[in-house]
């Protein structure tokens, strides 16, 4: 059975008091636990109490008191199911935590209100912050919310705006423009580029990681297995002409070095053996010599999926080669661009005269 008492202390003139809060005291798996109950109400600190025990017989978790909760603490919980799921964007997350921690760090976590949401987004506005950047960090705000009732943290969660996001990016590359751009980069990156081109696959995380036991050129095929991509599932993808000569010729060229050096490379792409991390400013540099300059890799993306409809694939079998989950986001890629308008303009026309040949011959 727990109990009820009020600790005594020493006042600064050397005397005896006891404190005017009243603390708990109950057994946990064999071990006393002491615990303020942060009031001096008796009724208040016994069905605390009752709880704590509740809680201790059942073999539930035992958390502190909601009121004593921060929003720094939820933060920690956050960066715990990352760590648990093996979740890729820790990074973004922690760029996300940052401002979000600066804003609300020490705040009690049932304090926190849409008021508040509101007051960090013209905060984030203030500094300079794009719509969508805020969307992520309110994002990662909500997520820790979320985990927080799950684990019965707190009992409730404050309304999460989400601000209108009107940054969609439109860029994609002509079959002239990827080419002038691949001149311009230096040899490691043109396989990579050339094989972003056409299977429109994740550069940084799914293109640069490629290893060669995920190459089958007797099957023709180049695969990614469900833990290496954003949407957790596998991906195949059948080589293009094209694509199998890019890739031939890389194998040639990563098995030469192999005999110059006496090492193993895995990986399908790479510098002299090591693989590629990320090429940010040799990529800005050939975008500018191309005549192309603020393109970015994901721009590869956008670019064969406009070319996979240009050539009438399927769209179930594009999503499929591409990666994407579900048609809503397909859509957002399928970009319409000026020639598609102009030959679907010209089969408009193609028909129309047909009709009215065949009207005037009757």
């Amino acid at each position: 059975m727990g109990s009820l008492y009020r600790p005594k202390f020493r006042a600064s003139d050397g005397s005896l008091r006891e404190s005017r809060i009243w603390w708990v005291k109950y057994r946990l798996d064999g071990r006393v636990i002491r615990e303020s109950s942060g009031t001096d109400r008796e009724g208040e600190a016994r069905r605390l109490l009752r709880q704590r025990e509740g809680a201790a017989l059942e073999g539930r978790a035992i958390v502190p008191r909601v009121e004593r909760v921060k929003v720094a603490d939820l933060a920690e919980d956050l960066r715990q199911d990352y760590a648990a799921n093996g979740r890729r964007s820790s990074e973004r997350m922690e760029f996300c935590l940052e401002h979000i921690l600066a804003f609300f760090g020490e705040r009690r976590a049932v304090q926190v209100t849409v008021a508040d949401a509101n007051a960090y987004e013209v905060r984030r506005h203030a500094e300079g912050a794009a719509n969508a950047t805020i969307n992520r960090e309110l994002c990662a705000l909500k997520r820790m919310y979320s985990l927080a009732l799950v684990a019965e943290r707190i009992h409730r969660a404050p309304r999460i705006p989400r601000l209108e996001e009107r940054n969609v990016r439109q860029g994609f590359f002509e079959r002239e423009q990827f080419e002038a751009l691949r001149r311009y980069l230096p040899e490691a990156l043109r396989a990579v580029v050339t094989f972003a081109y056409i299977t429109g696959w994740r550069t940084r995380s799914e293109i640069l990681p490629l290893q060669w036991r995920q190459v089958d050129f007797k099957a023709g095929t180049v695969r990614l297995e469900p833990e290496t991509t954003k949407n957790r599932e596998g991906r195949t993808f059948v080589m293009t002409p094209e694509l199998r000569a890019a890739l031939e010729e890389q194998r040639a060229g990563t098995e030469a070095l192999q005999r110059r050096t006496g090492r193993i490379i895995p990986w399908v792409f790479h510098r002299n053996g090591r693989p590629i991390k990320w090429f940010r400013q040799v990529w800005r540099s050939a975008c500018k010599k191309a005549g192309v300059p603020g393109r970015i890799p994901h721009d590869f993306r956008r670019s064969a999926v406009r070319n996979m409809e240009r050539a009438g694939v399927p769209r179930s079998v594009a999503m499929k080669l591409v990666g994407h989950k579900t048609e809503a986001i397909y859509r957002r890629y399928a970009i319409v661009d000026e020639a598609m308008l102009r030959e679907g303009a010209e089969r408009l026309a193609r028909a129309e005269q047909g009709k009215v040949g065949k009207v005037e011959r009757e």
